[in-house]
């Protein structure tokens, strides 16, 4: 028997969910909305539905992959479900030219068709174009228009026939729940009865999330759509069953995009100031009518602002010469969800079992979203990595109303901006800080920001080591603009101080939880891949996957005492996993799961001369024989109580030491005194990457997720057969298909950033991951998923914008690979 389900709201999302999920054979599906069916009047009944399927999220890109080719497959009375018209992005500067290259790359590594154009190439796919104002162009044939309510009302029919109900004019009112767990939904009409309620209920889901104490991140903001009139070059053209037959466009360096309606434009706009909708003046205007060309107002539809829309119309017919001899003839202000990251919301309600949402999805991602989703809650995973939308993925100052409102309108202003991987928000900022940041400050760091937390990238105060490095003839690479952009050389002198001397990192952001109760260790050990009922003092490196198998985090867990715990993770998605399981598993309360990384905080002491540096200040013997690698150790550091453990994330001798945040700054200081004979500096996040990937360790999120597994990745040493782990025997039924690779840059002034695609033969065949440039070196060195039976020794190409950089397959860790330097 099926769980009954109920789904609020009857939009693309909605819709969508309810065709996954009785595809699958859960067919106790309600869908329920406040409005008409199947123009409910959410974002889904005015999106303009452009389908761009590029996007430097894989997962995002696959999402929307799949919605395009499901939506393509459907067929509606009225006409195409998906019009395959191609996709066409115009550059007008040579910075979105060269962007462009960039996203080239991106479509080539997910494996989606594209091709870069000339400007009359692009006025030849889309006549409108001038082609005197236009660089260059790149077109994506699979790319298309989604008619998002036909689409929605064909899958609410398939959903239909298997059993699935839809209710209009059914608002929810009230979501009930007893014991912890949801048990149904107030209407009007009367109760519905659930065992899952699923909210899609677009901007109206942060409200509703509140009537049930959850924070769902997202702002409704306004964003203008304007409707031409009479296009003389389009009349006659699209007279078949589709308004359209041009590629949709985009002009991003305007802030713009447009569609065809019949022999009009619709023009969509995002360079007006963000606009932030008042939910209390949104209503349902039940008269109105969604069908026509320029749809009347309907809750997600504000009036025009005509003024905001005035250069926007400039730019249009200065790129568009066609419409000069047009007007607009009407327009208005629709909303749509946008949060802090610009990423979708899904997830389950952790302190009410059953309450999930799917918010925040635009019709691009929607039906691929709504599949994984459906994967989730049957499976209990996804095919498709989901942690960049999950709901909890945020930290708690991250979920403020000022952080949410403020990132959110930042996210809607650079909706069509170039952003570098490496920049950085200016809102905000400062919100955390380590004990150390004074100490970080007097030495003119430059912070980056990660989790709230300030992070340093590099110290100005290292200049020196810089160029001392270039006084010895040390070479550098010779960087393009785009590569030099957030970066800064003295990063590379850090990496070589710390493996030629000594250098402090402020380890303070790594998140870190206290696991703690009598059933701590069999919690873990069913938790995660590796053996961590081990003695006291000892650090384990381990993985935990989800219920396919793949890796869902990797970790780090100290035994320091037989029930008490120290593991080392990635960031709240971990708290969230462990805090559902240990609710799920340990009822009696024989297990506690505590964040304590504010309240404490880490230096990381690593180089060869870190134990001459720290042995004298310590009340323990820090020799190899009485400390050896991946051990921890209670002990002082002059009058300080410290947790010392011998692991590195940089490959060379030296420790994580923690202490209360209260000792922070003493700790800092003793620590930086002690140093002064041994030529210690401070080194920043920069260094610390470059030097983990010379050792072939793997970052999550970046190099492994959940869509692989740890023989993938290279991780297997990290999975113990002899323990009944979540994920185990759906991991054994998981071959490796790729392998995660190293790759050294075989010319020395070559770099990349990831997400390049690389080749062999002429044949894309992967992707870069991560990249940075060796110090040890003297090239850039990267992580690429390759076949997996690609040899070592091989060589490929890496497309870096236009030009290919020739690289080989290398051993993982390309520098120290017996580990001699950590045990030393």
């Amino acid at each position: 028997m099926t769980p009954r389900i109920v789904v609020i709201g009857a939009g693309i999302v909605g819709t969508s969910l309810a065709d996954e999920l009785t595809a699958r054979g859960w067919s106790d599906v309600t869908v329920l909305d406040q409005g008409p069916l199947f123009s409910t009047g959410g974002s889904t009944s005015h999106a303009p539905g452009l389908v761009f399927q590029t996007n430097p999220s894989r997962s995002m890109a696959r999402f929307a992959a799949y919605t395009a080719d499901k939506f393509r497959a459907l067929t509606h009375d009225d006409g195409p479900c998906f019009d395959t018209l191609g996709g066409l992005e115009i550059a007008t500067t040579e910075a979105r030219w060269t962007d462009l290259q960039r996203k080239a790359g991106w479509a080539r590594s997910w494996g989606i068709e594209g091709r870069l154009v000339d400007a009359a190439a692009a006025a030849a796919l889309h006549p409108l174009v001038d082609p005197d104002v236009v660089l260059g162009a790149f077109h994506t044939p699979s790319d298309g228009l989604a008619r998002a309510v036909r689409a929605a009302e064909m899958q609410a029919r398939a959903a239909q026939a298997r059993g699935a109900v839809f209710r209009g004019d059914s608002p929810v009112t009230e979501i009930l729940h007893a014991s912890g767990r949801v048990t149904g939904v107030r209407t009007p009409h009367g109760d519905v009865p659930a065992d899952i309620v699923v909210s899609a209920a677009g901007f109206w889901g942060a409200e509703l999330g509140r009537t049930v104490g959850l924070t769902v991140p997202l702002v409704p903001m306004a964003h203008q759509y304007a409707y031409t009139g009479q296009i003389e070059a389009l009349v006659g053209r699209n007279t078949g069953a589709s308004d359209a037959s041009l590629p949709i466009l985009r002009h991003q360096d305007g802030d713009l995009y447009y569609r065809e309606h019949g022999d009009r434009l619709g023009i969509g706009y995002y360079g007006h100031d963000p606009m932030p909708a008042d939910m209390g003046a949104l209503s349902w205007d039940a008269d109105g009518d969604a069908s026509s060309v320029a749809p009347p107002p309907m809750p997600s539809m504000l009036p025009f602002t005509e003024d905001d829309f005035a250069p926007a119309w400039r730019e249009s017919a200065r790129v568009l010469p066609a419409l000069r001899d047009s007007k607009v003839e009407s327009g208005f202000n629709g909303i749509f969800s946008f949060t802090p990251d610009g990423h979708s919301i899904v997830g389950e309600h952790r302190d009410l079992a059953g309450f999930w949402v799917a918010e925040a999805v635009w019709v691009t991602h929607s039906a691929g979203i709504a599949r994984a989703l459906a994967q989730t809650l049957i499976d209990g995973a996804s095919e498709i990595d989901l942690h960049e939308s999950d709901l909890y993925r945020f930290e708690s100052v991250e979920r403020s109303p000022a952080f949410i409102a403020a990132t959110s309108a930042q996210a809607f202003v650079e909706v069509y901006d170039i952003v570098h991987p490496r920049q950085q928000r200016t809102a905000l900022r400062g919100l955390r800080r380590s004990p150390f940041h004074a100490a970080e400050v007097a030495l003119d760091a430059s912070f980056v920001q990660g989790g709230g937390w300030e992070r340093p990238a590099w110290y100005e105060s290292n200049a020196g080591e810089l160029a001392a490095l270039l006084e010895a003839g040390f070479h550098l690479p010779v960087r393009d603009e785009w590569s030099a952009r957030h970066f800064s050389d003295i990063a590379v002198a850090e990496a070589a101080v710390t493996r030629s001397r000594v250098a402090m990192y402020d380890m303070t952001p790594l998140t870190r939880y206290d696991v703690e109760g009598p059933g701590a260790a069999h919690f873990l050990q069913h938790l995660t891949t590796n053996d961590v009922d081990t003695a006291i003092g000892r650090v384990t490196y381990t993985l935990m996957l989800d219920e396919r198998g793949g890796i869902r985090s990797d970790l780090t867990v100290a035994r320091l005492g037989a029930d008490h715990y120290r593991v080392g993770a990635n960031g709240p998605l971990d708290l969230d996993a462990m805090l559902r399981r240990a609710r799920a598993g340990t009822p009696d309360g024989s297990v506690t799961v505590r964040d304590l990384t504010g309240a404490t905080c880490c230096v990381g002491v690593w180089g060869p001369r870190a134990r001459a540096m720290v042995a004298p200040l310590a009340d323990a013997d820090l020799g190899h024989k009485a400390f050896g690698y991946f051990r921890a150790v209670r002990t002082y550091l002059g009058a300080i109580p410290v947790i010392m453990m011998r692991v590195s994330y940089v490959g060379e001798l030296g420790w994580e030491i923690y202490t209360d945040a209260e000792y922070g700054g003493a700790l800092w200081d003793l620590l930086w005194e002690a140093g002064s004979d041994h030529g210690v500096i401070a080194a920043g996040r920069l260094a610390f990457d470059s030097l983990r990937l010379e050792k072939g360790y793997r970052a999550w999120g970046h190099d492994m997720t959940s869509e692989d597994t740890p023989a993938d990745a290279g991780v297997e040493f990290a999975v113990k057969d002899t323990t009944d782990f979540v994920g185990r025997s759906a991991l054994a039924a998981r071959p490796a298909t790729r392998r995660l690779r190293t790759l050294v840059f075989d010319d020395p002034d070559a770099v990349v950033l990831g997400k390049e695609p690389v080749s062999l033969d002429g044949t894309v065949v992967g992707y870069v991951t991560s990249a940075g440039w060796s110090a040890t070196l003297g090239r850039c060195v990267a992580y690429a998923w390759l076949p997996l039976d690609t040899p070592l020794g091989t060589a490929v190409s890496v497309t870096y914008f236009t030009a290919a950089l020739g690289a080989t397959v290398s051993d993982d860790a390309v520098v120290d690979p017996a580990g001699q330097l950590i045990r030393r």
